[in-house]
């Protein structure tokens, strides 16, 4: 049971504190609820480009990390789909160093002329290594783009385009800041060893000060229920052909989601579950096999990977593939099997809550969501699951007009 307490400021920043005495340390964790979906799908990688230009310095202070640094601390950040992510770890003493920095590139970011271009340049330099030139690279820029047709999770995060961040004017980055740098699109979570009076007072000096932001308005767009199967085929320079299927799946607010998950656990999670057993040990049809879910806040993608063995024919893998899909849907289920996978999902949920800075992480994310007290009723949510539901979820998911398939073929 994580215990927290939550708290808003007038400016709309919302505030959670856990408290823990068992450590010498305390996690700030900023989130701002701006991921790749809120972009134009003109300029896109805007999100991600301000992970980079967040450390780039702000107002009074010049060198982010050197500062943390300086108090024994470490910081960094993540951006996906839904939202964007700051933390720090440092000795409780340094906690207001934290919050004044946190507080300061809020409103008071660093954005010229100078600083944009190192950062896009950073950002471009990433794209070309990450996506454009390493092998399998490009490989959730096509399955994106071949399962979505409307919804903005059609592209990934670095962007759509590498000229999106090229041709990233100051005036575009700087709308874009103004738009969801503010407090009122932010939570803020304190864990570990603080005196919570103080750190509301540190909380209001520092933030209670930095204006609202104009409501943002979000247009839902939902993505049209597909009917068709589609397929794409490439050519690579890369080692082994692969292949990915994915489907449409529900959002991270619904039953179905832990359904999902709980699925792709018993097809393939690690050396003993059924995708390694068939289709690698036995028919020794891929070299390796996975099925995973996005985890996106709205309707994402369940996923199958396989790369392929020597002289194995592409269909012939997709149809091995399906078939475990449709075992899984119709066949029974080990009672054994279902109970050993939602015991993994338990015991990940007790290690997440060892450090507070996963803690911090993980209050933010289940605020994000709307439904913060889902952190303590998680473990339920796979618990309660039934076998019955579980196939009922695939036998209605798991259909080949559902499907959406990416074929990538060595040269």
């Amino acid at each position: 049971m994580i215990n927290y307490s939550f708290h808003t400021l007038k400016n709309g920043l919302k505030i959670i504190l856990h408290k823990d005495l068992s450590t010498a340390l305390v996690s700030v964790n900023m989130l701002y609820s701006v991921g790749a979906k809120d972009e134009n799908s003109d300029k896109t990688g805007f999100a991600h480009l301000f992970e980079h230009l967040m450390f780039s310095g702000s107002k009074n202070y010049k060198d982010f990390d050197a500062i943390v640094e300086e108090s024994a601390g470490e910081s960094n950040a993540f951006t996906n789909n839904d939202y964007t992510d700051y933390y720090i770890t440092l000795p409780s003493t340094h906690l207001e160093t934290a919050l004044m920095l946190e507080s300061d590139r809020m409103h008071n970011l660093n954005i010229s002329q100078k600083s944009l271009d190192v950062q896009k340049n950073v950002v471009i330099e990433e794209f070309k290594q990450r996506y454009l030139n390493q092998p399998y690279g490009d490989v959730w820029m096509l399955i994106r783009e071949l399962s979505y047709k409307t919804h903005p999770y059609q592209w990934s995060t670095i962007g759509k385009d590498i000229s999106h961040i090229e041709n990233a004017s100051l005036e575009d980055v700087k709308s874009f800041y103004n738009k969801y740098y503010c407090p009122n699109n932010a939570i803020l979570c304190i864990a570990g060893n603080f005196d919570k009076k103080e750190a509301m007072q540190l909380c209001e000096k520092y933030f209670g000060r930095v204006e609202k932001g104009n409501e943002i308005v979000r247009e839902r767009i939902k993505e049209p229920v597909q009917t068709q199967k589609r397929e794409l085929r490439v050519k690579r320079n890369v080692p082994q052909s692969a292949i990915y299927i994915s489907f449409p799946m529900a959002s991270r607010l619904e039953n179905e989601y832990y359904a999902f998950d709980l699925l792709s656990d018993i097809l393939s999670n690690g050396r003993s579950s059924r995708l390694y057993n068939r289709l690698v040990k036995e028919e020794k049809l891929f070299t390796e096999v996975n099925a995973f879910i996005t985890g996106d806040v709205e309707e994402g993608l369940f996923v199958l990977t396989g790369k392929y063995a020597d002289n194995v024919n592409l269909e012939e893998g997709k149809d091995a593939l399906m078939r475990e899909l449709h075992k899984i849907s119709n066949e029974e289920i080990d009672a054994q099997e279902f109970q050993k996978v939602k015991n993994k999902f338990e015991s990940t949920m007790a290690f997440s809550q060892i450090k507070n800075i996963d803690i911090a992480m993980n209050l933010c994310y289940f605020e994000h969501l709307g439904n913060i007290e889902q952190i303590n009723n998680e473990v339920n949510s796979y618990q309660n699951l039934t076998v019955e539901y579980v196939q009922q979820v695939a036998k209605k998911s798991f259909k080949e007009e559902k499907s959406n398939i990416l074929y990538y073929e060595a040269e």
